[in-house]
């Protein structure tokens, strides 16, 4: 009985599954960076304390992938905002700078429990940590650690800093 699993396992790729289309999209590549990915985010996930203590750190940034006007209504003290649909090597490089193991900090929407603008919560699998994670290390940018908890926005240690203030 154990013979149908390992046949269906090297059955080829179903269709929906390979890359059909532009050339220019590698679906199968982004399965295999996600596959890679994993396990380094896994250990890159840390807490409040450890994020706003790394934040200290000389040459540390932290970057808010999210939209300019999200950014403009509210983020952490000190980060720096190219939203995620910008990021390309250019703009990485210009952001980041030279440094390709610059350490990182990134945060979305999902670290913050309020459910209001500027932090709408987005559903789960599509948080933006994690595409924001996977664009940067796909990018060459190894260095980057995650917000791992969430958090009330309004909580005086998360340095939040808004139009408003």
């Amino acid at each position: 009985m154990r013979i149908l699993p390992l046949a269906l396992a090297l059955l080829p790729t179903p269709l929906a599954a390979q890359d059909v289309g532009s050339p220019l999209i590698d679906y199968a590549g982004f399965r295999a960076l996600t596959s890679e990915v994993q396990p380094v985010r896994s250990e890159r996930l840390i807490s409040l304390s450890e994020f706003k203590a790394r934040a200290t750190k000389n040459d540390v940034l932290i970057l808010d992938a999210r939209s300019a006007q999200a950014f403009a209504e509210g983020h952490i003290a000190g980060a720096i905002n190219l939203p995620l649909p910008d990021f390309t090597a250019e703009s990485l490089a210009h952001v980041i700078g030279a440094n390709p193991d610059r350490e990182i900090l990134i945060y979305c929407n999902n670290n913050f429990t309020n459910n209001r603008r500027p932090v709408v919560t987005k559903a789960l699998p599509l948080a933006l940590n994690i595409q924001t994670f996977i664009n940067l290390y796909g990018y060459g940018y190894k260095n980057v650690w995650e917000l791992g908890e969430a958090v009330d926005m309004d909580d005086p240690r998360v340095g939040w800093v808004s139009a408003a203030t």
